[in-house]
């Protein structure tokens, strides 16, 4: 995998910072794009989800992976 690729964005009126390998990325921007929603507001809905003990990266991550395994 490539390094990790860091974007910055609003989340719940805070900025904030996700890094996360291309691939990854790819995935949730086309999610983003089939769902009709802002990168932004599909992050805050899988931090919305996701267990507080698990970090934000790790969440979107997994996110990613049951989207490829779901379409």
């Amino acid at each position: 995998m490539a390094a990790l690729t860091k974007r910055s964005l609003a989340l719940h009126g805070h900025r904030t910072s996700l890094a996360l390998e291309p691939e990854f990325w790819a995935v949730i921007d086309q999610a983003a794009r089939d769902r009709a929603l802002s990168l932004a507001a599909l992050i805050a809905e899988i931090d919305d989800n996701r267990d507080p003990d698990d970090a934000l990266s790790s969440s979107v991550r997994i996110y990613a992976l049951t989207y490829v395994q779901n379409h």
